[in-house]
Formats: C-alpha cells, structure tokens, sequence
C-alpha cells in the first residue's frame, strides 16, 4: 500500500509541475487589423497563411496573412505584415473589376464602427459615419476644389459588385480600390470604442411639524425618495487616412475631448479641415 501510495504522490507532483510550467509559458500575440488579438503558439508562417494553435490545444489554425497586422514573438521578437503586396497578387488578376478613371474625384469608403472590447463590428454605423463624411466633403465643396465627390450610391455600388463592405474594406490594397472605383483619390476612416457606465443615486427629503394650541401634541411626518442615474461613457479612437495615386498623403488619430455617444463627428470634422485636400476660403 505505501508503494503504491507513494507512486500516487510522485504523478501528482509531476502533473502539478507539468501544469504550472504550461501555465507560465509565454505565447505568442497575433495582432488581427480588425484589433482582435489572439494568444497560442504558432507553427509555421507561409507567404499566404500563419497556423497557430490555442493554448492547451494541439489542433492548427489557419489564420491568412491579408488579416495579421503584427505578430508579438514569445522571443521578443516583432514582425509586421503588408497585405498589399499578396492581396495584390491575389487580386489584381484579370477578373479585377476596373471602373473608368474620374480624375480628380475623390470616393469616401465604408467606415468600420468597431467595439474594441467585443469585436463586433456595426453595419449600421459603418454608413451613417461613411454618409456624415460624404455630406461634410460635398458642404466643404469649395474647399476642396478642384477634387469631386464621387456619389456615394456610386461608390457602393461598386464595392458592393466587387464583394467589399465594411468587414473587409481593410483588406484590400488601395491600388485595387481605386481601380475599382475609378477614382484617383480615396479617404478612409476607421472608428473604434469602448464603453463605461457610471451610476450615481441622490436622495431628497421633506418633512412637515405641527404644534397643537396647548403645546404638547406634536405630529411630524417626513418624506424622502432615492433615485438612481446611470450615464454611458465613450471612449473613441478616430482613425484618418487619405490616398492620392495609391500613396498616402494623411494619415492621423484623434481621441475626442468629450466622451458621448456622438462625438467622433467632431473629430471627423476636425480630421478633415486639417487634411492637406482641404484650403480655407
């Protein structure tokens, strides 16, 4: 009995020590463009896919290129991924839509409306912000002379011919976009959050007295009524970039002042009027 209870310990204690050292080892990051990270450990990196597996798992992920911006080494090390090079590949082949080039015109791409602590990305946001700029480029017309508004049922049309929407407008090359487009100019916003809320509880009161004529019955009541407020908080990272000819001209981030539900219009706003195609009349 003592041999085999003594064996018992000695499985244990190896289990135990084969737990903590998977339980502390480092893994890998992989940084995904839509801000999605996720930890295991990868195998192999190719020219088109990365195979991972998750922890405590020896399944292999095959996650493609075009989607990894970084990949964070357990090592330390760093590598950054291009997409342009191999979407270009992929798709610039002959069964590219092209449209015929407008100069001088400019397209406003979906804007992905991403929460950064649960991933999910908004349709209904990504048009509304893509419309708000739409409209802030045709009020500011003058401004941006001698560059044309592409219509914006043009502009999705097209996209939507070619299969990108706000899901994937990150992972096309802005060479191919503006093929498809026809268009020589191209902006392209990003929007992404997270929220807080922050409840506060206040208490009002009031109370009456009365006196009887011989000053010895006294009858008091009072009255108080909590209530409770809840607000919603914000938290907006505004991305900007603007294309001339496939190269970048802008490209900035903003964080707003304020942290309400709409205040990434300001920073559209504010983006905008100190982009290199904007000059004050």
């Amino acid at each position: 009995m003592r041999i085999k209870e003594t064996f018992a310990v000695i499985i244990m204690l190896l289990f135990s020590v084969f737990n903590f050292a998977q339980g502390g080892k480092k893994l890998d990051k992989i940084i995904k463009r839509d801000y999605q990270i996720i930890e295991g450990t990868i195998s192999k990196i190719s020219d088109k896919t990365v195979e991972y597996s998750l922890p405590g798992e020896t399944l292999l992920i095959s996650l493609d290129v075009s989607q990894i911006a970084r990949i964070d080494f357990a090592s330390g090390r760093s590598q950054t991924f291009d997409v342009s090079a191999s979407s270009s590949a992929n798709n610039s082949g002959p069964d590219l839509a092209t449209a015929e080039m407008k100069p001088n015109t400019i397209a406003v791409l979906p804007v992905p409306y991403l929460n950064s602590d649960t991933q999910e990305s908004s349709e209904d946001m990504a048009k509304f912000a893509q419309n708000d700029l739409y409209n802030k480029l045709l009020d500011k017309s003058a401004n941006i002379f001698p560059l044309t508004v592409q219509d914006l049922r043009t502009t999705n049309s097209l996209l939507h011919k070619a299969g990108i929407n706000h899901n994937n407008i990150d992972e096309t090359p802005i060479e191919d976009l503006e093929k498809i487009l026809g268009v020589d100019n191209i902006v392209a916003a990003k929007i992404s959050y997270t929220m807080s809320t922050s409840s506060t509880a206040s208490t009002y009161g009031s109370g009456s007295t009365t006196v009887s004529n011989n000053d010895k019955k006294i009858k008091s009541n009072d009255y108080s009524t909590t209530t409770a407020n809840s607000q919603m908080y914000y938290y907006y990272n505004v991305y900007f970039d603007m294309y001339r000819n496939n190269t970048k001209i802008y490209s900035q981030t903003r964080k707003p002042f304020l942290n309400l539900k709409d205040s990434w219009i300001d920073s559209i706003s504010y983006l905008l009027k100190r982009s290199p195609i904007y000059v004050k009349k």
